[in-house]
């Protein structure tokens, strides 16, 4: 990596924003009243809403301050129109679901797993702010954490650290010494929400898929180059945080592939696997659709981490939120993605989000060239005007939606800005909800923190029976008109 911030912990990197206050984005208007080419425009406040244009996308914006316990639901115009309570700050994200509850993994406060991302509880919340389901996987040996996905047919894609000793690292071709090594995993539950019981139903182990090329003792020993499919247990891609081995931060299932994308932070790529197999050809190069088990069957971000490129062939930098866009939207079916230090490799501090087309066949298949799996390029990227106005060393998302914008949130900050495809600024929000509480109008946020931001359709399912009546803004001091 090419910027010390790459090498920092993500706990670090908390305490690197600690004084840091909450920026706007885009500034480029003096008007802090209404203006009919511009929309509503608050360019002098700190927190809620700074503008809004005709052009932004109609709905609701649904996020969970990391500092909080509760969850918010406001509209376009930055009012409140319903939050969630619940016993548990986010571990980290939280999604609205069309049966009307919020599915929100909990930080549970593992002793082991202590670091950015820990949950460990996750709760399903109605509309009363009841815990109707909850389950719990945390223990000194697995945590869930970051993010989870919400399947079609009710069940639940969490992923697991899996802690690993220094004796099995080494088994399994760990060089250097670490006292313990946090694997992944993929495990698929089955929440029963009557009986309130819990099956698991499927695993995929991210151990059953590591190769490496040092110690010739060791059974995974092999060609990393020519294993495109394995994961190198030995690409040297951090000397601080080491025992946080791989750190998935995101998952993402396409039911029409049957494939499963997950990101991860620490190699700057991610990865797509087939979920078509059996929990033992999971773990297995063998079986499911793609006749290759639980192995890779497409990577993309960072050449370098498989022995096929060097630094200057990475376009990924320990990226969040990589997920596939819906088909029927703008570059549909291609994966967006926040880049967090794409700067890093101009030796600057800011961030892009990028859509990668994944060139996959209609058979759901994907095809090496010389090694590598296209494209070379994105295929879409934005960047603020002025590259380092966006700019955040870790958490973060990006979403397309229904009407070709792209709502980004750029978690360090607290800050949702929604682009048009031109790029263009046409709806922005801070959050107000920090370490030490709401802030009010005009004074500077504390860890406002958001790990991501999600867009809900004013028609959406999942919102028929609320009353959404707006309660006015989070904060305390707005004063601005908006329809």
């Amino acid at each position: 990596m090419r910027t010390p911030f790459s090498k920092l912990p993500y706990v670090a990197m908390l305490f690197a924003v600690l004084l840091t206050s909450c920026s706007s984005d885009d500034t480029s208007t003096d008007d802090s009243t209404d203006d009919t080419s511009e929309g509503t425009v608050n360019s002098d406040y700190t927190v809620g809403l700074l503008k809004k244009t005709d052009e932004a996308s109609d709905g609701y914006t649904l996020f969970a301050p990391i500092q909080s316990t509760t969850t918010y639901l406001i509209n376009n115009c930055g009012e409140e129109v319903y939050e969630w309570p619940s016993d548990y700050t986010p571990g980290h994200s939280v999604y609205l679901l069309d049966n009307g509850y919020i599915l929100r993994p909990g930080d549970a406060g593992n002793t082991i797993f202590n670091t950015g991302g820990q949950g460990g509880i996750i709760e399903m919340i109605n509309s009363d702010g009841e815990v109707v389901w909850d389950y719990t996987i945390s223990s000194s040996t697995e945590c869930q954490h970051h993010d989870l996905e919400y399947m079609d047919n009710g069940n639940i894609l969490l992923i697991v650290w899996d802690k690993k000793t220094s004796a099995e690292a080494a088994a399994a071709g760990r060089t250097d010494y670490i006292s313990q090594l946090w694997s992944e995993k993929i495990i698929e539950i089955k929440p029963d929400l009557v009986s309130g019981t819990t099956e698991v139903v499927w695993e995929w182990d991210a151990w059953d898929h590591v190769v490496q090329d040092e110690n010739e003792d060791a059974s995974n020993y092999g060609d990393v180059a020519n294993s495109p499919g394995l994961i190198d247990i030995n690409y040297d891609y951090n000397t601080q945080d080491e025992q946080d081995w791989f750190h998935f931060n995101g998952i993402d299932y396409n039911e029409a592939l049957d494939q499963i994308l997950v990101s991860s932070r620490s190699y700057s790529e991610f990865y797509i696997i087939d979920h078509s197999t059996t929990t033992a050809e999971a773990a297995s190069h063998e079986g499911g659709t793609s006749g290759k088990g639980g192995d890779i069957i497409y990577r993309w971000g960072n050449p370098e981490a498989y022995d096929m490129g060097d630094s200057s062939d990475q376009k990924l930098f320990s990226q969040h939120n990589a997920h596939w866009i819906e088909s029927e939207y703008v570059d549909g079916g291609m994966v967006v993605v926040f880049n967090n230090l794409a700067g890093s490799y101009y030796g600057s501090d800011y961030s892009t989000v990028n859509v990668i087309d994944t060139e996959v066949s209609g058979d759901g298949s994907y095809s090496l060239v010389d090694g590598l799996y296209g494209p070379t390029d994105f295929q879409w990227t934005y960047k603020a005007d002025t590259p380092t106005d966006m700019y955040s060393s870790f958490i973060s998302g990006a979403t397309r939606l229904p009407n070709g914008n792209t709502l980004i949130c750029v978690g360090s900050t607290g800050t949702f800005i929604e682009v048009d495809y031109n790029g263009d600024t046409v709806w922005q929000y801070v959050n107000p909800v920090g370490l030490t509480g709401i802030a009010d109008q005009y004074e500077s946020t504390n860890l406002n923190f958001v790990f991501r931001a999600e867009r809900y359709d004013t028609d959406f399912e999942g919102l028929s029976d609320y009353d959404l009546t707006p309660e006015g803004t989070i904060e305390s001091g707005s004063d601005y008109d908006c329809e």
